[in-house]
């Protein structure tokens, strides 16, 4: 019998609306016994737990800072309380600044993406990973929202791209690391998906062969892959394509194939949502 969520709990960093809502809404259709929602945005989050109470499943909406890493440990601590450590995590937060980057302010862009997309996946996984891995009995699950942007570089968009390659570079090695390790109980899914029409990235051009995708169809995918222990999701499959050919043309020859595919200019009439909670 394969993975379920049922009876189970879930917890899902930025919860409060999007993809984060949507991972949400998954876990209650599946009967799940708790699903812990974590978010900065405390009005949107609790429209969100309400809309989960009426399904009948426990829900715990919390207000969480997952950029920083005392918020975080209390918030741990609370959900260790309450439910023991969560059978599936989904490290779901994320936000993005769309500029070149000397444009960029070290506080409100620089630390800000890299604090909310690189460290607080590890500070959040870090609290719950030595339970998971103590119990052997029982499966666990992490997922973390990465980005086509950790495989692809894109003008106006560094220091999110530096952040997604990192979140991809130490999703993975985590991966590899729980297997070497024999703690083969607890699998690691990376989700690389494409822009998507949740308002982080108004206002881009999608690439040829890269369609705008649905947060409805990234969330359910990534489900699914979760469920099957799959260890990388890249979303459109051409995604798979462009990873092989970024790898075996010289840098000058993909750089015009990028180009001329509308990879370097899908950012050139961004406009964004401020401090969107989903990636």
């Amino acid at each position: 019998m394969g993975f379920s969520a049922a009876g189970k709990t879930v917890l899902i960093t930025g919860a409060a609306m999007g993809m984060g809502r949507l991972f949400a809404r998954l876990a209650a259709a599946e009967h799940a016994g708790a699903v812990v929602l974590w978010d900065i945005d405390a009005d949107a989050l609790e429209r969100t737990a309400q809309e989960l109470r009426e399904s009948r499943c426990i829900v715990s909406a919390q207000v969480v800072d997952v950029a920083d890493l005392e918020s975080v440990r209390t918030a741990a601590a609370e959900v260790r309380g309450a439910f023991g450590r969560p059978d599936v995590l989904v490290n779901n937060a994320g936000v993005v600044r769309g500029k070149y980057f000397w444009d960029h302010d070290h506080e409100s862009d620089t630390k800000f993406v890299m604090d909310v997309n690189t460290l607080a996946p590890m500070y959040v996984t870090n609290e719950f990973l030595p339970a998971m891995i103590e119990d052997r009995g029982r499966e666990c699950r992490i997922v973390n929202i990465a980005s086509a942007a950790g495989t692809v570089a894109t003008p106006r968009m560094a220091v999110y791209a530096a952040s997604k390659w990192a979140a991809l570079g130490w999703s993975d090695s985590l991966r590899l690391e729980l297997v070497q390790a024999g703690h083969r109980h607890v699998k690691v899914t990376t989700v690389c998906p494409s822009y998507i029409s949740t308002g982080m990235f108004d206002g881009v051009k999608n690439p040829m062969f890269a369609p705008i995708l649905s947060p409805e169809d990234v969330t359910a995918r990534s489900w699914r892959a979760m469920k099957q222990g799959r260890p990388l999701l890249m979303l459109p499959r051409s995604l798979y394509l462009s990873r092989v050919a970024k790898a075996v043309l010289p840098v000058r020859a993909w750089d015009r194939l990028a180009d001329r595919l509308g990879v370097y200019h899908s950012m050139d009439a961004y406009t964004g949502r401020v401090q969107a909670p989903t990636p």
